[in-house]
């Protein structure tokens, strides 16, 4: 068993509410360099930069999971993660396909950029990626699961854009691996009161990161597994055979 500081929430520029900073390269970078061992690109309805993360993730020494930040039809985000980068296209498909076919505007809700591994400019992405799918949280749940994929519940604490914000609480049986907190609300305490909300589902803590700074500073988990594969992660979560998901942990930084 080895124990590893991760972060699986994280938007790249490609998120037009991410600064231009937030590019593969340099979020690889600063996560080598304060001791974050396992990251997860998931931008809004996107995942163009993550195989610039990945190749960044190689030269690095740090673990990229590729996902996406799905905004489903209640208005709820949904992290989902994947092993590899063909599981993601595949997902990124059947998005696609889903996608309401407007185009953005980048003066209103700001411009969405596709890099390389190496900072160099690709391409702007035209279509909105901050709107709703034509599909509901469930089928979110259950067509990532079946592309081999995991589904966590965003910012359950927030009354915005989370599960439990848009339809009251997460049946048991709903498909979630874990309910995410907010920075805010693990500070706050809020475990206890959102447990039942959530159907007992356990917390992870991520970033959420939309800037360099909140990426280093925001919450992680410690988690003891075997390797880094969503099969170890979904252990850890049930504290199975050893394994250990410790939320509401930090990177190591001095200000």
């Amino acid at each position: 068993m080895r124990t590893f500081l991760v972060d699986l929430h994280i938007h790249s520029l490609l998120s037009p509410c991410a600064e231009v900073e937030m590019t593969p390269h340099h979020i690889v970078m600063r996560a080598a360099e304060f001791g974050i061992d396992a990251i997860a690109i998931t931008d809004h309805n996107a995942s163009a930069n993550v195989e610039a993360a990945l190749r960044a993730g190689e030269r690095y020494g740090v673990k990229v999971f590729p996902g996406m930040e799905v905004e489903c039809m209640e208005e709820a985000h949904i992290v989902v993660l994947f092993d590899c980068l063909t599981q993601l296209q595949a997902w990124q498909s059947i998005v696609d396909a889903r996608m309401n076919g407007l185009k953005n505007n980048a003066e209103k809700f700001g411009a969405q950029f596709v890099v390389d591994d190496d900072d160099n400019f690709i391409r702007e992405e035209e279509r909105l990626l901050l709107a709703p799918l034509q599909m509901t949280a469930a089928e979110v749940v259950r067509q990532v699961e079946a592309l081999g994929g995991m589904s966590i519940a965003a910012h359950v604490d927030r009354p915005a854009y989370s599960i439990v914000g848009q339809l009251g609480f997460i049946e048991p049986d709903f498909g979630f691996t874990a309910a995410e907190l907010s920075t805010v609300g693990w500070r706050n305490n809020l475990q206890s009161r959102l447990q039942r909300l959530t159907g007992f589902l356990p917390y992870v803590t991520n970033s959420d990161a939309h800037n360099i700074l909140d990426f280093v500073q925001g919450p992680k988990n410690l988690i003891t597994v075997q390797e880094l594969t969503l099969s170890e992660l979904k252990l850890a979560l049930k504290s199975s055979g050893g394994r250990l998901w410790q939320a509401g942990k930090f990177a190591k930084f001095e200000d």
